[in-house]
């Protein structure tokens, strides 16, 4: 990239060979919102292995999702949704994230991006504004808008483009004991509900000693047939796993 970054916006053009990438930043080490923030937009052309600035985002934006919207032609969008920009400080000390409550577009060109336009806020002046995890459910045969998703605690919430609000789409049927971190994800179609479980009684023998292993707890909902359905699975790896910081995307084999 032109501009290093860490926590920016991201979407695939596959029909042009191209990524496009928003926003982004670092965390400090100890106060997580005294990281930097940048608003610098690039896409990237495979063919070609060369990255080109476009025109940045209005605001610094950091933590946030991306994904386009539209055909393959002229009239492709890319998305810009969620995140923070400022900061604030809590008793004038210690820094806290300032989370936007809007969406962001740009249309694509084949000679480059357009220019940015604001769509306001996506919650009513009575509601709460969530700020969970957002993952997109693309249309595999790009015929229909992508589906945007929410976790939020305990609710899974989609995105109305014609409104632009959320809506309450469901609940998470199975709640954990304790309050802990969940892993969301899109695969093959259905909504990926994650957490780990320590409380199940699973052991596996090395170098003749009983070492306790963690398991994943997955949920998974279908949102086209509106039903859940869950697994269990070992956790593969031999180290504590952390999902409030834990990177997860889907590759397809």
């Amino acid at each position: 990239m032109i501009s290093p970054r860490g926590s920016f916006a991201c979407a695939a053009i596959p029909s042009a060979d191209q990524i496009v990438v928003a926003g982004g930043g670092s965390r400090h080490t100890m106060f997580r919102a005294a990281g930097s923030r940048i608003c610098s937009v690039e896409r990237y052309d495979v063919e070609k292995d060369q990255w080109e600035a476009l025109d940045g985002l209005p605001r610094f934006r950091a933590g946030c999702v991306g994904f386009t919207v539209g055909g393959d032609g002229e009239d492709r969008e890319f998305w810009v949704m969620g995140g923070y920009g400022d900061s604030r400080t809590v008793s004038g000390v210690f820094p806290v994230d300032e989370y936007y409550k809007d969406a962001l577009v740009m249309e694509l060109k084949g000679n480059g991006g357009g220019k940015w336009r604001e769509l306001g806020d996506m919650w009513g002046a009575e509601e709460r504004p969530r700020f969970g995890k957002i993952v997109v459910l693309e249309d595999e045969e790009g015929a229909n808008p992508p589906a945007i998703f929410m976790l939020d605690d305990y609710d899974i919430l989609r995105y109305n483009m014609d409104l632009n609000r959320w809506e309450k789409e469901c609940s998470v049927p199975r709640r954990a004991a304790c309050k802990t971190s969940f892993g969301f994800i899109v695969l093959n179609g259905e909504l990926h509900v994650i957490t780990i479980v320590n409380g199940i009684d699973s052991y596996e023998r090395r170098s003749q000693q009983q070492k306790r292993v963690g398991t994943l707890f997955v949920q998974i909902y279908h949102p086209r047939k509106k039903s859940w359905r869950s697994l269990i699975a070992k956790l593969p790896f031999r180290q504590p796993l952390d999902l409030s910081s834990t990177v997860m995307c889907p590759i397809r084999l």
